[in-house]
């Protein structure tokens, strides 16, 4: 029975992704809602069942910390990827940085598509 209704959200989910996907502001006001909402109701428990803000605090951490969101959610991997390769933040780098690695990028593309025509030609020599 449970499974069924994971199997039921999983699929509702995917759905009302793809279709929200398309509209990001509506997205992002339906998501924005549904987080106030979720830490009201949070927020209110805590405060039914009297529990002090440092508990509060304190399960806060360990299950965030359990589940390994803390540093996702508060940091992201983004920062944390591009401090192990010991890149520069973007508001750090120079201007020349800044075109350097946009023309890299557009030789990766520019390679791209040229691997694209070639597969391309192949696909179309074997039909």
């Amino acid at each position: 029975m449970i499974k069924k209704i994971f199997k039921f959200f999983d699929r509702l989910e995917d759905r009302v992704r793809k279709h929200l996907s398309s509209h990001p502001i509506i997205y992002a006001l339906i998501s924005g809602v549904a987080v106030v909402s979720f830490w009201r109701g949070v927020w209110e428990t805590s405060d039914i069942l009297g529990l002090h803000p440092l508990t509060s605090l304190t399960i806060g951490i360990v299950l965030l910390m359990g589940t390994g969101v803390f540093v996702f959610n508060f940091i992201g991997n983004q920062i944390i990827i591009s401090g192990l390769k010991g890149e520069k933040k973007v508001e750090e780098k120079t201007i020349e940085e800044i075109n350097g690695e946009e023309q890299k990028l557009d030789k990766i593309y520019r390679k791209l598509e040229k691997i694209e025509g070639e597969i391309e030609e192949i696909n179309n020599d074997k039909s």
